[in-house]
């Protein structure tokens, strides 16, 4: 029973020996009272056979010669801190694993000192679990607080500190022993120092090209900026995605939306490419004061066991904003300075406005240097839609209609950015490279993750499930990125049961995940109410080809190879089996989606969106009842508002937006008409855009006439 500690020991020696981080740098072990760092430290040092220093015992009562206890009761709370960050400033280790107390990174100058040789790592425990843990020791007051603030209120005053200083972060559950802990903390040392183990593939490698050399590989930093792999295919992370334990899946109930996507995030971003304290910042900026509900992504009980996820509290009122209120902040991080981009996006509706509205805010320096180019069908896009990106449009974010519908745009961004001749020509000629910000980027896949995970645990925290307890979950599907994200999350330790995949009439995903053949032949895109899934080629579901088919690229590029060819491919009969575990799906006529609108209406008060309500008629089908469904409502109602108004049979209905808004307003409806549309389309000059035809080299002049505009 002793052999895997002892070979875990002989494993981490050598690894850190061959990494020379023993005998240079600390393992700085920080965290509140009651987190287990002495007792941590202690095992990861005797795994490490170096030295354990706790700077309560072996620092602070040396050098006073008193006890802590005694100290703080001598000098008081203020001039305590500063005692004990004089004590860090003259204190010097190396190759050693450092216990700090709870109130070291309360002192800045003390931290920044302690930081400059070591990797900090912060046990971050939940609030719930410290407080059980201080009263079983006894402990019922800890340095900085004062008469009338309770512990809890402290506790959380010093989240702020901690959040700081670390560079790992150690999720530990109430039930985490400490030698799980240790191992834990050993675990993310070793990634922390070993960023060239997360590198990207593309979905069409072949299995003897994926262990690339070194100085091809791709790693997060690269697949922001190119987007889209050299060989057409999509870049997927060469050893998957993270896992959560259930106990720290738990940890992260009382967590708010900003914590749990921090969290994730971290997991799945190394901190070469982003460090936590960078990540944090960007989470901040991206949901802190952009989205009018405090939640983020609250749930909501819609009736009997079907609640839905409220998705469009961000400024354009949809699901896209989650990414891209986040994305151009990573970006922006990402991309050399020596270069401008300009990024190119295909929407069907939703993309276009978030897509603007992200870019648009980021800092002075950094629009100067990326602009956004937004390519939709002129005339398959929703009125409001249409108005709402052209008055996202901005100094650094244009759109362009094209006579044309969604795959025709999708496909040309594809071509453009396959054609190195162009490319090259952009490069060398104007210093501009090409990016995407449609969901090919693997970075708009990330901040979805977290939604469909809090959801969960949103439902977990309300008591209505325990955790372990499955779920299903419904989305209405177009480019399948969403529906993808729940499976990541399902993946990565989310008890999802079924992802319910909705069509509208455009059923060619329906079709396919019942019988495993994608046919296009024969099939033209129909105009429907819910314009963002008025989609034929499914670019994410490319992705998830290549998960079913343990990574087979060659496999991955003879199914598109097909499809592009000869317009349809089939599946395996083991892969269809495959793909039915995650799968099921279900489409909804015009009519049925009208006609949900105007139900739940009548029996709620709530209106749903045209795409919430394809995912409601698909899920009323398909859901067999015996465990809670997650209904994504991926957009608000506002945004399609004369089918709204048609789905509630208000008779005269008025052709100009805003007066739309305004009517559907007067009826109080819940939840009340999205504020960030109505200011949008308050605006004058919202007629003012380019359209260009269907046509490869009139799209490529746009792009040209931008960057020679914008850049030059």
């Amino acid at each position: 029973m002793f052999s895997r500690p002892v070979a875990f020991a002989q494993t981490w020696k050598s690894w850190f020996s061959s990494h020379s981080l023993v005998g240079n740098k600390n393992i700085i072990l920080m965290g509140p009272p009651g987190a287990g760092k002495t007792t941590v430290g202690r095992i990861v040092g005797q795994k490490l056979d170096c030295p354990v220093i706790d700077i309560d015992d072996d620092v602070l009562e040396t050098t006073w010669n008193m006890s802590v206890s005694e100290k703080l009761q001598d000098v008081g709370n203020e001039q305590f801190l500063e005692e004990e960050g004089k004590a860090l400033l003259t204190f010097s280790a190396s190759g050693s694993v450092i216990s700090l107390t709870g109130s070291n990174p309360m002192h800045s100058a003390g931290m920044q000192h302690m930081k400059r040789n070591g990797i900090v790592v912060y046990l971050d425990v939940p609030a719930t679990v410290i407080m059980s843990r201080l009263k079983s020791m006894k402990v019922d007051r800890i340095v900085g607080q004062s008469p009338g603030i309770s512990l809890k209120d402290i506790l959380e005053f010093r989240k702020q500190f901690y959040k700081r200083w670390y560079d790992i972060r150690v999720l530990c559950g109430g039930d985490a022993a400490a030698e799980v802990v240790a191992e834990k903390v050993l675990d993310a040392v070793k990634r922390y120092q070993s960023s060239e183990l997360e590198t990207f593939i593309s979905t069409r490698s072949s299995r003897s090209g994926k262990s690339m050399e070194k100085g091809s590989r791709k790693f997060f930093s690269d697949v922001v900026t190119e987007g889209l792999a050299p060989d057409g295919g999509l870049f997927v992370p060469e050893g998957g995605l993270p896992k959560f334990t259930a106990g720290e899946w738990q940890s992260l109930l009382e967590a708010t939306y900003i914590e749990r996507a921090q969290v994730i995030l971290e997991r799945c971003i190394h901190p070469a490419d982003i460090p936590a304290s960078d990540l944090a910042e960007i989470i901040r900026t991206a949901y802190g004061e952009n989205f009018t509900c405090s939640k983020i992504a609250p749930v909501r009980h819609l009736s009997g066991n079907q609640f839905l996820l409220e998705l469009f509290h961000g400024p354009t009122a949809s699901f896209k904003d989650f990414a891209l209120q986040m994305v151009p902040h990573i970006f922006a991080y990402c991309i050399p300075r020596s270069c401008n981009y300009l990024v190119l996006v295909a929407t069907s509706g939703d993309t276009g406005s978030a897509v603007l509205d992200g870019f648009s805010r980021l800092h002075d320096t950094d629009k100067q240097r990326i602009a956004v180019m937004n390519f939709f069908p002129e005339d398959g896009v929703s009125p409001i839609q249409k108005s709402q990106m052209i008055g996202c449009q901005k100094e650094n974010a244009w759109s362009i209609g094209v006579k044309s519908d969604f795959d025709f745009c999708q496909t040309a961004i594809k071509q453009i950015f396959t054609n190195s001749d162009y490319t090259g020509f952009l490069t060398v000629e104007y210093g501009t490279a090409l990016a995407a910000a449609n969901s090919i980027n693997w970075a708009r896949l990330l901040p979805q993750i977290v939604y469909h995970a809090s959801a969960y645990l949103d439902l977990v925290h309300q008591g209505i499930i325990s955790f372990g307890s499955p779920v299903d979950v419904c989305i209405p599907t177009g480019n399948f990125g969403n529906i993808l994200a729940a499976l990541y999350a399902k993946m990565m330790g989310i008890p999802i049961r079924k992802c319910i995949c909705a069509s509208n009439e455009n059923n060619v995903l329906t079709d396919f995940i019942r019988t495993g053949v994608y046919d296009l032949r024969g099939r033209k895109l129909i105009p429907t109410f819910s314009p963002a899934v008025d989609i034929l080629k499914s670019s994410n579901l490319e992705r998830y080809l290549h998960l079913i088919t343990n990574e087979d690229g060659q496999l991955v590029t003879q199914l598109y190879n097909q499809l592009e060819n000869q317009g349809h491919f089939q599946l395996r009969k083991d892969l269809l089996d495959k793909l039915q575990q995650d799968l099921v799906a279900g489409w909804c006529s015009e009519e049925d989606c009208l006609a949900a609108i105007h139900s739940v209406y009548s029996t709620t008060g709530y209106i749903l969106d045209t795409h919430t309500a394809v995912a409601k008629v698909v899920a009323d089908r398909l859901q067999d009842r015996t465990c809670p469904i997650i209904i994504s409502s991926t957009a608000h109602y506002s945004k399609f508002a004369p089918a709204i108004l048609k789905a509630l049979r208000i008779a005269e209905i008025n052709q100009n937006p805003l007066s739309q808004l305004r009517l559907l307003s007067s009826y109080s409806p819940l939840p009340p008409v999205h504020w960030g549309l109505l200011e949008t389309l308050k605006k004058k000059g919202n007629e003012d855009h380019q359209v260009c035809a269907a046509d490869m080299s009139m799209l490529m002049s746009h792009i040209e006439t931008l960057i020679q505009n914008h850049f030059l």
